[in-house]
């Protein structure tokens, strides 16, 4: 069933002749650029789009990546706090983001002369909300691992045989998602969740997220097996966000999800 879903996605990307992959670094489109590159070659180009919500992290690992497959790779600026009504962050955020993103994109595809534009949305993003999809739609972007059934563990699987880096890495959402919808997103707090997350990746812990309330209230999700590490370095870990600007600490008891700012949304109007 993989190898069938594998040969529908380079019989997709061979038709489409020359394309933009936009690039992220995380595990759906690094499998989805490097299955690209292998069918097309040159006429395959990655494109990062570099924001105030991409880690310097994700950056350095995106540019690391074409460089050892010898992939081209376009980065190019992008100041999302600049789009009107987006650092107020409503709750269709994530759309406004994405349409300016993908406009940012088509330009070099254009630049480039190729034709497609794809990005590396999965069948398991059907599950969530996910607001992007409407831009995505709308500008004609191209979504081949969601059209030819892949789900995240199917990608997992073939990275794995590809022997690709991400091919158990953590799953990643931009930093502006961490922020509660009608709270605003500033360069400041931007910084506060990135240098938090980044410091308790050092104590070990792989799958987590710092969510931001207010000015000051920092939530941590991590795996519930992961909750025996914060409790053994908390005060460690809170003179540390204190020093980051955090007056406030909490560990999340209901651990590590995906999306969880969007469980509020049945109640609350943005």
């Amino acid at each position: 069933m993989l190898q069938k879903k594998l040969e529908e996605l380079k019989s997709q990307l061979r038709q489409m002749g020359r394309v933009a992959i936009a690039f992220s670094g995380g595990v759906d489109s690094t499998f989805l650029l490097k299955v690209a590159h292998d069918v097309l070659g040159d006429r395959a180009v990655a494109v990062t789009v570099r924001q105030r919500s991409f880690p310097e992290r994700e950056l350095r690992e995106s540019e690391d990546f074409c460089t050892r497959e010898n992939i081209a790779h376009v980065v190019r600026e992008h100041d999302e706090l600049s789009i009107e009504g987006f650092a107020q962050n409503p709750k269709d955020r994530c759309y406004l983001c994405k349409k300016s993103v993908f406009g940012l994109i088509g330009q070099v595809a254009g630049e480039l002369s190729l034709r497609y534009i794809c990005e590396g949305s999965n069948t398991d993003d059907n599950r969530d909300y996910r607001p992007g999809h409407r831009a995505i739609a709308e500008l004609g972007i191209r979504s081949p691992l969601r059209d030819c059934g892949f789900s995240k563990a199917d990608i997992r699987e073939l990275s794995r045989q590809l022997n690709l880096p991400t091919a158990e890495k953590p799953s990643f959402a931009c930093l502006s998602s961490r922020f509660v919808y009608g709270e605003t997103i500033t360069e400041q707090k931007l910084r506060m969740v990135e240098k938090g997350e980044e410091f308790l990746r050092t104590l070990g812990i792989k799958q987590l997220r710092v969510r931001i309330h207010g000015e000051n209230v920092a939530r941590i999700e991590v795996l519930p097996e992961n909750f025996d590490t914060v409790l053994k370095n908390r005060e460690l870990i809170f003179a540390t966000f204190k020093n980051i600007g955090f007056a406030y600490v909490s560990l999340d008891l209901q651990g590590y999800r995906t999306g969880s700012m969007n469980e509020t949304l049945a109640t609350k109007q943005v």
